[in-house]
């Protein structure tokens, strides 16, 4: 790890610098509770020095021979390929992922940028017929400028890049600002692979501010043209309100509700596999996690039975050991958060079927059996706790799932194709999975959600209109009669 343990610092302009800001961050290990590091904030100062920075590279970086961009996009992959070993231990000790989760996360990236590194050979314009005798049209696909991504604390790494990769490959300079919480991991550590790379002085810059300190300061910028937000809906209602009245693009990955749905009719040790799966990984802090498993009455009492049987072998604790599944949560104040929903569903009539227990950051599974009004079902909990809610058909099984301001994704479990493919056409979110559960990503699918879920697509082709903006250029080659 010594190539990547001395990153405390702001990354401005190509150069790594201590933070003007007030506040000191700390990075805590959130398994070992022991302080990784500590560093300077970035002020409103620092930031603005990093978009004019941005904006001041991007000029140049527009116009770079396509095959030396998508060159320096290919090369951050390698790099995360070579120092995979780095960026799995960084992870652990950061985010408090577990073994398993932190190879998946590196795998994400090396996959999401390589995607991108295609995206400057497509930067191609179209030419649609005119209406008006002897005009010849073109509409350009063009970089938006600049873009300020802000970065979650529970995927760091890849929820970063997956924004970072493709918008510098369509052609734009960067400002990230990650979660101070996950500041190397889901920051600096990008500056450094991108610095590595080759890429230009300035167009990937990396912001740590303490939000107290700087408010609204990154998102109200005159300069970024669109902001990238991934994290809670709470936060990405403000964010899109504040860029909405500035007329700037938000493109926002929030929360979800995610249902996991189970017919009568599905293969259960398969459903229940998906399910633990689904809700245990990284101890249920991802977007997508399954928060409610809704079973078809006929099937309830053995896809509970043998749901049970299985969250209480799931390997709970240290996240560097091998098959560990559920590591710790991010900090206390989600521990806390979370047992104050399992609280308020008890006492709202839920019935509690394995009973968890917590050991400093480290929570074991809580299994619930309850309804869709009951606190841990309608939050997103982010954490491994489940609420198994009994449906008496399918038709109340999709009311029951829809039945949420969320829409980002979802399973349904059914041996019928095609009764699954029509209930999943059915359900109101952005993502559905047959046969498996809802934690799935790929970077060449369209990722993203509806309702509060968010704004936007991600992956794919997707990605590049989303970074992209168009211009109309057109030449009247003939004369043109006008009607006067």
């Amino acid at each position: 790890m010594d190539n990547y343990k001395d990153l405390d610092h702001q990354f401005i302009g190509g150069q790594w610098k201590e933070g003007t800001g007030s506040k000191q961050i700390e990075v805590v290990n959130p398994y070992t509770q022991e302080k990784v590091t500590a560093f300077k904030s970035a002020s409103a100062n620092d930031i603005d020095e990093a978009y004019k920075a941005a904006q001041e590279a991007q000029k140049e970086w527009a116009s770079v021979d396509a095959f030396e961009r998508a060159r320096i996009i290919e090369e951050a992959s390698l790099i995360m390929e070579r120092r995979r070993e780095e960026l799995v231990q960084l992870l652990i000790e950061e985010a408090g992922s577990t073994l398993i989760k932190a190879n998946v996360e590196v795998d994400f990236c090396i996959a999401i940028t390589k995607h991108a590194a295609s995206f400057p050979f497509e930067n191609e314009s179209q030419a649609p017929p005119s209406i008006v005798p002897g005009k010849r049209n073109e509409v350009l696909r063009k970089p938006l400028g600049v873009v300020g991504v802000i970065g979650p604390f529970n995927f760091p790494m890849y929820l970063a890049m997956r924004s970072v990769s493709p918008a510098l490959a369509t052609g734009n300079g960067v400002v990230l600002k990650p979660d101070s919480q996950t500041a190397f991991t889901g920051g600096t550590v990008l500056g450094k692979i991108f610095e590595e790379a080759g890429a230009p002085k300035g167009i990937l810059n990396v912001v740590v501010p303490d939000i107290s300190e700087v408010g609204d300061a990154f998102v109200e910028h005159p300069i970024p043209r669109m902001i990238s937000f991934t994290g809670s809906t709470g936060v990405g209602k403000h964010i899109g309100e504040v860029a909405g009245g500035l007329v700037k693009k938000a493109v926002l990955e929030l929360g979800g509700n995610n249902p996991f749905v189970v017919l009568e009719d599905a293969d259960i040790e398969k459903a229940v596999e998906g399910a633990a799966f689904g809700k245990y990984m990284h101890s249920g802090q991802i977007c997508m996690a399954v928060n409610r498993i809704i079973v078809h009455q006929d099937v309830y009492e053995e896809f509970t039975k043998q749901f049970l049987e299985l969250s209480r072998k799931i390997k709970v604790g240290d996240p560097k050991e091998a098959n560990t599944l559920i590591g710790p949560l991010i900090n206390q104040k989600a521990v806390q958060r979370i047992l104050g929903e399992v609280e308020q569903a008890k006492a709202e009539g839920a019935e509690v079927l394995l009973e968890g227990s917590v050991d400093g950051n480290v929570m074991s599974p809580f299994v619930l059996k309850g309804t869709n009004e009951m606190a841990t079902a309608k939050n997103e909990m982010f954490g491994p706790v489940v609420t198994i809610i009994p449906a008496k058909d399918e038709a109340e099984a999709l009311q029951i799932a829809n039945d949420t301001q969320y829409g980002l994704s979802g399973s349904v479990h059914s041996s019928n194709y095609e009764k699954a493919f029509n209930f999943a056409q059915r359900m109101e979110t952005g993502m559905v999975h047959i046969n498996d559960q809802s934690v799935n990503d790929e970077p060449l699918v369209a990722f993203g959600g509806e309702k509060n879920s968010g704004l936007g697509r991600f992956g794919g082709h997707w990605s590049l209109d989303e970074f992209s903006t168009f211009q109309w250029i057109s030449v009247q080659e003939e004369r043109r009669r006008y009607p006067f």
